[in-house]
């Protein structure tokens, strides 16, 4: 691992280092002055800036649990990223056979389907997403995939592509299954900006409805924050015995997206008065200041067996930092990769990152992409460069 350090200065000093030919922004604060309103009695506990890529606040947010319901959020993306990809319609119409009414209806939370039933995709993924329902996610998932072992394959494969380490899922739904199915705080966050980002118009469409009604059935969803705190759009609940309370809840407030994740509370009241809580101290107590622009060039990356010895980084966007309002303060940069980077390497390829170390928060990083391309070596070059390195 590559680290290069780049300054430590007060934020507005920073952006004139960076570049002299642009202003330099007010001092920003750097530390929050209000403690985070969280139940001491809740095991796990994430508050993540999506605008930033900070943390604002955790409690054993790697620690794996049970996230009963809430499973049901990588049932909703798996099923997003099948119609996205024009696998899945949500026009197609399904008929409920008998062994999954028989098997499901009423089970826990539930559309209470029907032998013969005949419904939308559409609908099925609203009862998941709106009132839970076990037998619309079973029945999502059979009509998507075929069984539901080719459907918790799709989930396992998703979760692997996101990069969810500490997840793995066993069902479709959540229902217990002896452990088989865990996750984290934060692959639940990782989970939720990807449903929220790369498939917003499928997120506002299926998720944070406050209730459906379906065979003369009205009911709510149990979300605490959507329609309480503003902003708030989602996702999702969750509970059994073993798991307590859990929630995955989101927020968006002038282009700021809060993520946030509770486990294990231990009662329905305490979960939902600590998610509106924190969500509302997380929009509150910072603020999105801008450290860098997006473009600007922040170092080099050496290559190996390139047309060039070295590639220019620069910001993929803006370089974003969640901090209080009013104070000044000091940041540090520094420039981390993996390298050399092999050759060839394209034009705003992601190759390095950038990590933002705050006094008083979690550091976090941001991506640095190429600023130009490096064809790989020819013969002659790898020659040269062959020398050079037994010279060097």
């Amino acid at each position: 691992m590559k680290i290069i350090s780049i300054v430590s200065a007060g934020l507005g000093a920073l952006l004139l280092a960076a570049s002299p030919a642009i202003p330099a922004p007010a001092p920003v604060a750097l530390t929050s002055g209000s403690a985070a309103p969280v139940a001491p009695e809740i095991p796990v506990v994430l508050l993540t800036d999506l605008s930033s890529g900070q943390t604002l606040f955790a409690r054993d947010a790697d620690r794996r649990f049970v996230p009963a319901s809430v499973t049901k959020v990588m049932t909703a993306y798996t099923a997003f990223r099948l119609i996205a990809a024009g696998k899945l319609s949500p026009d197609t119409e399904v008929i409920v056979p008998e062994d999954v009414a028989e098997a499901w209806s009423g089970e826990g939370s539930s559309m209470f389907l029907k032998a013969g039933d005949r419904l939308t995709v559409g609908e099925l993924l609203l009862g998941v997403t709106t009132v839970s329902a076990n037998d619309g996610a079973v029945m999502l998932a059979l009509t998507a995939a075929g069984s539901l072992d080719a459907w918790l394959e799709l989930m396992n494969v998703n979760a692997a592509e996101l990069g969810m380490r500490d997840t793995h899922f066993g069902t479709p739904n959540g229902w217990p299954d002896e452990g088989r199915t865990y996750t984290s705080a934060r692959d639940l966050a990782v989970l939720a900006e990807a449903m929220t980002t790369r498939y917003p118009g499928l997120y506002r469409r299926y998720v944070g409805h406050r209730g459906m009604r379906y065979h003369d059935i009205a009911q709510n969803n149990h979300d605490p924050i959507t329609g309480v705190v503003e902003g708030a759009d989602g996702i999702k609940t969750g509970f059994t015995r073993q798991s307590g309370y859990n929630f995955l809840g989101s927020a968006e407030r002038g282009g700021r997206r809060l993520v946030m994740v509770i486990a294990g509370a231990p009662s329905v009241p305490v979960r939902n008065q600590t998610a509106r809580d924190l969500m509302r101290w997380g929009f509150d107590a910072f603020e999105s200041r801008v450290i860098l622009p997006g473009g600007i060039p922040v170092g080099e990356a050496r290559v190996q067996n390139g047309a060039r010895g070295s590639v220019r980084l620069k910001t993929a966007g803006e370089v974003l930092a969640s901090v209080p309002p009013g104070n000044a303060g000091a940041a540090s940069l520094t420039v981390r990769y993996r390298g050399p980077v092999q050759a060839p390497i394209a034009k705003n390829q992601p190759i390095a990152f950038l990590r933002v170390t705050i006094p008083g928060q979690t550091p976090h990083d941001v991506p640095l992409v190429a600023a130009e391309a490096v064809a790989e070596a020819n013969p002659l070059q790898r020659f040269v460069n062959g020398l050079f390195g037994l010279l060097s």
